[in-house]
Order: C-alpha cells, then structure tokens, then sequence
C-alpha cells in the first residue's frame, strides 16, 4: 500500500504555488486549503479543483483527516500558527522567517518538542540549484576548505503589504544566512552588526530605523566567520538573494546582474559558468516545478517570481524534502533548531545595530523553555 501525507495549505497567496506541487507529489495528498478571504479561497480552490475549505486555521486544525499544515501566512502570526498547529499534533512546514523575536523561536522550538511532530521552515535558499551547484563543488573536494562566506539579500519592497514597512531589515534575513550556514556546516553563535542610511519617512509615518544592516558573525565550534547585508527599500539595486564562497581550492561568486552567470575562481583565474538544474534529485512527477510555477508568468506575476526569479527552483525540492522527512519520521532539513538558529541570527544582528555591542545567539538546542 502506497504511503501518502496528508497536507493542508494556510495562505494562498505565495501559498498556492505549493498546492500543484503537492498534488502532483507521489506520496502526498492536497487535502484542504484555508484562506481568510472567501472570495479569494473560493477562486484558487475552484481553480485547483480543492473541495475541502476553511477560512479559519482553527477549524483546519481540527480535522483529523490532516496530517500537516503549510503556513503561508503573514509574518506577524508564523510563530503563533506555528504553535497551534504542533500542539493540535500537526506537522508543520512555515515559510521565512519562523518568527521575529527570539522569545517566539523558543515557543516554537519548545512546542515541537513536546508535541514529538516536525516542524520545517521552508527555506527556499538552501534549495536554489545554485545552493545546491555550490553544495556539489563542496562536496566532491573542489572548493577544498572553506575559508570565508558572504551573503546579501537587497530588495525593494515597496508595493508589498504595509506591514514590511516596519520591519527591520535583518527580521527577515534567513535568504541571505541560510546557504552561508549551511555550507559551513555550523550554526551562528555571535554578532556585530551596523546600520547605515535612512528610510524616506515622507507621509510621516514609522519605519525601520535603517535602510541596510551588515553584520559579521562568528560561527559555533568554527574558525569560520561570514558577512551578511540585507536592505528593504530606498537602496538602489537589482534584486538579489545571493551567497559568495571562498575556498582554498575553488570560490563561487554570484553574478551582479541576474541575467549574468555566477564566477567561479580556481586561483585568480575566474570563468562564467552556467549552474545546472537539479530536477533529477526529485520524483519525475514533480520535476517540471523547478522550472515554471503558478506565479510565474504574465498577470499571475508574484513578486517573488518577478524580482527573484521564482527562488531558483526550490519549490518542489522544499515539499519534496518536508514530505519524505515526516513519512520517514527524521528530522527535515532545516528541522526546528537549525530553522531557530538562521532566523535568530537576523533578530540578534538588529538587536547589535540598535545598542552597538556584540550579541550573542541563543543555544535552542539546550533545555526546554516553559
């Protein structure tokens, strides 16, 4: 008998890009999708041929025919859907960031814990095909030991709900700290960060107090330390999510412009080269997600697609990797204490460039908060 999980969708906006994904997926099953809006819910729904519907996480959570919830909700409510879902006994997959304070990281890490389920922030950097190009160069021995790791996420967010405007760069950060973390192997233990510049204030309303914050990190049990940059509106600059990795063999840099190819140096000689895909490391049923999706084309245009390039097909890799961890009861990847150190190592970057001195991250692996 084929084993199948059991998935429902919170959000569609960004969320539905998931819905044919996972039900194309083999060994998932799309079972309901929620959406406050009923319009909205009921236009996406139509469109995928989804008949369960709810317009309340609450009376999600309570049908025992689910499995798992995927979050695609505002930030504001990550950490608090994420926590009602896991101790509803759901698995829980949450698009970035997994919270924006370090105190609702701990609810989370402490309520997967207690409630034995997964929890998976779906972090699409770590699961670009150019992550996974970088991750292959690391893992046949060409980039030889990694000496030095450099990350940048600069976006222009205006047209984007109101609530990005008061959020501090570095809350949503994980794009540019993932693929540096993951590569090392390591998690980040302390920070320095500074601001610099201002955001426009024109219609006298609020804002973050600064339109970019670059951080240095220190890594844990590593000689290894990475830069991270990460603006949200008034920077002059073309979208990017993009990670730099200088090893003592081979380094990997990313292009400046996104119709250019990333540079790869051997010594000082550097060549262009074009990154593969690697739809091959998914079931066929699913593969052709890594190159086309739902917001991807004309008036579906999403943002995200049109800034970002559809986050280099990482989709169908993210549900792949979220439904083969809970079928096979391991943890995913990033499991919740890997998902709370990448997010916390933005929130302790802003908290440095508000008081000037270095911070250093919480340890979530360590003792159950209550």
């Amino acid at each position: 008998m084929s084993r199948k999980l059991r998935i429902g969708i919170v959000g569609l906006g960004f969320g539905a890009e998931f819905i044919p994904i996972y039900q194309a997926h083999p060994e998932a099953e799309l079972v309901a999708v929620c959406q406050r809006s009923e319009d909205q819910l009921n236009r996406v729904a139509d469109h995928f041929g989804v008949e369960r519907r709810y317009t309340s996480l609450e009376s999600m959570l309570d049908d025992d025919s689910i499995d798992a919830i995927h979050i695609n909700s505002p930030i504001g409510v990550h950490a608090e859907q994420s926590v009602r879902a896991l101790e509803a006994g759901k698995h829980v997959a949450c698009t970035v960031p997994m919270a924006t304070s370090l105190e609702d990281i701990a609810r989370i890490v402490d309520a997967q814990r207690r409630s034995g389920r997964h929890y998976m922030m779906m972090e699409t950097a770590v699961y670009t095909r150019e992550f996974l190009y970088a991750r292959e160069l690391l893992e046949t021995g060409k980039l030889g030991r990694i000496q030095f790791l450099r990350g940048a996420h600069m976006q222009e967010m205006a047209g984007w709900p109101a609530y990005w405007r008061e959020l501090p760069p570095m809350h949503y950060a994980t794009h540019a700290v993932s693929p540096l973390l993951a590569l090392a192997g390591a998690e980040a233990d302390r920070v320095v960060c500074f601001g610099s510049g201002r955001v426009r204030r024109d219609d006298g309303s609020g804002g973050p107090p600064f339109a970019v914050q670059t951080a240095l990190f220190q890594l844990r049990d590593s000689d290894l330390a990475m830069e991270v940059t990460r603006s949200l509106y008034d920077v002059a600059r073309e979208y990017v999510e993009s990670f730099d990795v200088y090893g003592s063999l081979m380094s990997y840099e990313w292009q400046q412009l996104e119709r250019e190819d990333p540079v790869v140096f051997v010594g000082e000689e550097g060549e262009r080269v074009t990154v593969p895909d690697f739809a091959h490391l998914l079931p066929e049923e699913i593969q052709e997600f890594t190159r086309h999706g739902v917001y991807d084309a004309g008036d579906n245009a999403h943002l995200s697609f049109v800034q970002g390039s559809g986050h280099g097909g990482s989709h169908p890799h993210l549900a792949h990797e979220f439904i083969t961890a809970v079928l096979d009861d391991r943890p995913p990847f990033p499991d919740v204490f890997t998902s709370a150190n990448w997010t916390a190592a933005g929130i302790a970057a802003h908290e440095s460039s508000i008081t000037g001195r270095d911070v250093r991250l919480p340890d979530y692996r360590g003792a159950i908060r209550v």
